[in-house]
């Protein structure tokens, strides 16, 4: 038997001077939640999946309740989860109308023979599945992390939540969800649904990406770190490496500056160990480590 461990996300590009007291109490319950639930013998892939369901309906973040709307109004979600025993994924893009996008990649996954449905078929596939609609999007959305990213008018200023689970078998999954970075085009999509990109696991390390997605896209970023620990570089030697990959990628030069990608990401290995690396001001994060031992972050290292 092994001993599990976890660890989620709620966004990187956190800024000192916001108060995250919420956010930090809200992390920690569900680290406890999702506790209770793996020493139940619960699989890694249903608590990852849970964990970012619970962080999705909160609105204390920019995914799920908490999302921003594109350019046009429209808000249009991102999720993605893999399972790394069997290394199947699922993943919905631009979904509209639904409360929770990662229960949707989960059905995509479970119930189809794809990996990623899009725009109006992501959400004629969630209606047929019966998953929850939203009735009222006024009253649903709250943009917990509206000016949240310290970037300019114009960049990519972003927020994302996921998690990383290894469960008593020795099983390790992770799972994304997203509503993009603020004010995107419509039909824009980043790195969150993207398996490779921004979720990756399989038999040796799990990882979930958080950031200014077209960068993470760009080295294959939640794929890589996996594939550096096969190679034999330790967790942290492996997460460090990509989000300096990432950091010194040529910006996209909007504000008339070229500058690396922005952000961070999260990881777990077969052993338990835990990585959490990042180049923004803050990424919000929390953890269960294999002797049992829990904390909460938002920025420190």
């Amino acid at each position: 038997m092994t001993r599990p461990a976890l660890i989620l996300h709620g966004g990187a590009g956190a800024r000192r001077e916001r108060n995250y007291d919420r956010e930090v109490v809200h992390m920690r319950e569900v680290v406890e939640a999702m506790k209770l639930r793996l020493d139940a013998g619960a699989s890694a892939l249903d608590v990852a999946m849970e964990a970012v369901v619970l962080l999705e309906d909160s609105g204390l973040y920019v995914a799920g309740r908490g999302a921003s709307p594109n350019l046009a109004g429209a808000y249009e979600l991102d999720a993605s989860i893999m399972d790394g025993a069997t290394r199947k994924a699922g993943a919905v893009a631009a979904l509209q109308g639904f409360k929770s996008p990662v229960t949707a990649a989960r059905a995509v996954m479970d119930r189809t023979p794809h990996v990623m449905l899009a725009g109006e078929g992501a959400a004629l596939f969630a209606l047929d599945q019966g998953l929850e609609p939203i009735a009222d999007e006024a009253a649903w959305f709250t943009q917990a992390g509206k000016g949240e990213d310290n970037h300019p008018p114009g960049t990519l200023s972003h927020g994302t939540v996921g998690c990383c689970v290894l469960d008593s078998q020795g099983r390790l999954a992770a799972a994304t969800s997203t509503a993009g970075v603020f004010g995107k085009m419509p039909g824009r999509v980043g790195d969150t649904p993207i398996p490779a990109a921004g979720t990756w696991a399989d038999e040796g390390a799990a990882v979930s990406c958080t950031g200014q997605g077209e960068y993470f896209i760009r080295v294959a970023a939640a794929a890589q770190v996996a594939w550096r620990v096969r190679a034999g570089q330790s967790l942290a030697e492996a997460t460090r490496a990509v989000i300096d990959e990432i950091g010194g990628l040529d910006g996209d030069g909007q504000d008339g500056k070229p500058r690396g990608g922005d952000g961070g990401l999260i990881a777990l290995d077969a052993h338990g160990h835990i990585a959490a690396p990042f180049n923004s001001q803050g990424m919000k994060r929390a953890w269960l480590t294999t002797a049992g031992e829990m904390g909460v972050e938002v920025f420190g290292t």
